[in-house]
């Protein structure tokens, strides 16, 4: 049952799966840009201290605006189970190896590229990983009882690879429960990620693999240097099945829509899934530090609907990155309203005017050439490969 105000009318039933303990994550010492104070006149270092950017307060300040304005009142709460992921959960993608080599850090440890953590932080990211089961399981039983689900979890995971942490990320809470999807149910799954730092574990989960549609846009050559090329399409039996569209820093919401228009909805449209999973990440928003894109808390909102639209199966989304507090929290929230199907928030989001009015917030000329490059080298043959499997 949906509850429904006269101020706010909701459609969908949404899993909000948050739990405290995401909090007490500690990303470890600080990294790019938030170093350690550091003050040698000898060798020119006059460095203040500042917190790591992958710190509680985004997270918690969504959580916190989605109880203020109300809105938490018409998630459900309670049926996706919070636990820990096992370890045979764990190396549906990552080796038991790293599995044992990060849990042997008990006072926490460094699980590869700018992947620190503190004492703790082993079981926080299986609670990540098993929490992300477990919305899956919810969203995939005989007689769901949701229609999507948002985990608001820490750490994120989309850097993640099998045998290595990078980027802020410990265990790969998408690709897992990807993978879960597959093995348990048999289903076919796409991946959207719109974080604007490519989501490089979880291509490297799925490369070959032809039962998963892959779909990163992203800001070109941020972290991982190098990462996410158009030219990476998947091999073997998932050839095609990997897009990558690298956006030139200072994109906004123009080449984003356009993006999203001609390449991943109709990317999805053709494969047809059975589950749709997105690594939701803000940090391609206007103000965000680690991040050199424009958009705004409604654009998110709208690439939120379009998504939900577009092939309305089962969706499943994980937060990832993104690092300003201030803007984080209206982001996520009009992704939640989005997914609830809202379709007139009662919240205002200050920052959107003046963003809105920024110079080349529409698509430009040489955004276009880039997004229609990558249509013809990666879209149009995934298109015509899955078309082809339908009628033959």
């Amino acid at each position: 049952m949906i509850p429904n105000r006269d101020d706010l009318r909701v459609s969908r039933r949404t899993a909000f799966v948050c739990d405290e303990r995401f909090f007490w994550h500690h990303a470890g010492v600080p990294v790019c840009g938030c170093d350690p104070a550091d003050l040698d006149p000898d060798r020119g270092n006059y460095f203040q201290s500042s917190r790591h950017f992958e710190n509680a307060e985004t997270k918690r300040r969504l959580r916190n605006l989605v109880d203020a304005c109300g809105l938490l009142d018409y998630l459900d709460t309670t049926t996706v189970r919070r636990r820990e992921a096992t370890d045979e959960e764990l190396t549906l993608f990552h080796s038991l190896s790293y599995v044992e080599t990060v849990r042997s850090m008990t006072a926490g440890g460094d699980a590869g590229d700018f992947a620190q953590f503190g004492r703790g932080s082993f079981n926080i990211a299986r609670l990540a990983v098993g929490s992300g089961i477990e919305a899956v399981d919810a969203l995939l039983a005989s007689d769901p009882q949701i229609d999507n689900a948002y985990v608001l979890c820490r750490p994120p995971g989309h850097h993640a690879e099998r045998d290595r942490g990078m980027g802020f990320c410990i265990f790969n809470n998408v690709a897992i429960a990807a993978r879960h999807a597959q093995l348990h149910y048999g289903k076919r799954v796409a991946i959207v990620d719109f974080d604007v730092h490519h989501g490089n574990g979880t291509q490297q989960a799925f490369y070959d693999d032809d039962q998963v549609l892959f779909l990163s846009i992203h800001e070109d050559s941020l972290y991982p240097q190098g990462s996410g090329p158009s030219s990476d399409r998947g091999e073997g039996k998932g050839m095609f099945d990997t897009i990558n569209v690298p956006l030139p820093a200072g994109s906004g919401v123009g080449a984003y829509k356009y993006s999203f228009e001609k390449i991943i909805l109709p990317a999805l449209k053709a494969f047809d899934a059975d589950l749709l999973i997105v690594s939701c990440g803000f940090d391609a928003s206007f103000s965000d530090p680690l991040g050199h894109m424009m958009l705004t808390s409604e654009c998110f909102g709208e690439i939120a609907t379009m998504l939900l639209e577009s092939i309305r199966v089962p969706s499943c989304f994980f937060h990832e990155g993104g690092y300003s507090e201030e803007l984080v929290p209206f982001c996520g929230l009009r992704v939640i309203e989005a997914m609830c199907g809202i379709e007139a928030s009662r919240v205002v989001d200050p920052g959107d005017e003046e963003a809105n009015g920024y110079g080349y917030q529409n698509l430009q000329s040489w955004q276009k050439g880039i997004v229609d490059d990558v249509y013809n080298l990666c879209a149009k043959p995934c298109i015509e490969k899955h078309t082809l499997e339908k009628s033959s």
